[in-house]
């Protein structure tokens, strides 16, 4: 695949990569097999996605592919979801063992990222990916990807209606939705970094990818889809 050029410092981030459990932590994990291997455990078929995405803009990647049944870091501290039902009650000693650890590294890594491209005078384009359950509580979900953003931030909002654009035309049997299955602005990694850095020097996209749709025989074709979509997208800049 051809590196991308683009004017913008690309920053990829995947952060429910895998399902792993370090050794010390297994005996909590003894009753929870099925979990780890469902989409509480980890985000299927997003680190492809990542690492396809960095390898096409010649971006930096920042993965964990621990379970995000230890500890979620795409939650913010002092979010009810930071720890899963599994680590919620374990002592304190423990629960700041996996921030330390297990949450802090990862956020770190990606941080500077983002302020290395910052210093540089460029704009970070931070792209976290992710993806979803196709039902969930029992309702069907209508897209094989979302696109999710602060629509009070201009640059964002117009970036992913340009890229949803150009999916329609690469891609018209995909059903691409903006802010869908989730919102963009809630709680999430993007959301913290908005909070520091204005919409001039950062732009956060969570790109979502429906687990039923877009983790098949085809999705690598689909995933390259996506890239090209949002090169075209880039370049209407």
């Amino acid at each position: 695949m051809a590196t991308r050029h683009v004017r913008q410092a690309i920053v990829i981030s995947c952060e429910h990569g895998g399902n792993a459990v370090p050794a010390r932590y297994r005996s909590l994990f003894a009753a929870h097999r099925a979990a780890l291997e469902s989409h509480r455990g980890y985000d299927r078929g997003a680190l492809a996605m990542a690492r396809e995405l960095a390898a096409a803009f010649a971006a930096p990647l920042a993965t964990t592919t621990t379970t995000r049944l230890l500890i979620d870091t795409n939650r913010s501290v002092g979010h009810p979801q930071l720890y899963s039902g599994v680590t919620r009650g374990v002592n304190a000693v423990l629960r700041k063992e996996l921030l330390d650890q297990h949450y802090l590294p990862h956020r770190g890594r990606v941080e500077g990222l983002v302020m290395r491209a910052i210093a540089k005078g460029q704009a970070a384009l931070h792209l976290s990916c992710h993806s979803f359950t196709a039902r969930f509580d029992g309702v069907e979900r209508t897209a094989d990807v979302g696109l999710l953003y602060d629509p009070a931030r201009g640059k964002e909002a117009a970036l992913c209606a340009a890229w949803q654009r150009q999916l329609r035309i690469l891609a018209p049997a995909l059903r691409v939705r903006r802010n869908y299955p989730y919102l963009g602005k809630t709680d999430g990694f993007t959301t913290w970094f908005r909070r520091r850095h204005p919409g001039g020097v950062y732009l956060g996209i969570e790109l979502e990818l429906n687990q039923a749709t877009m983790v098949s025989a085809r999705a690598r074709t689909r995933r390259a889809q996506i890239i090209e979509a949002l090169a075209r997208a880039l370049a209407e800049r």
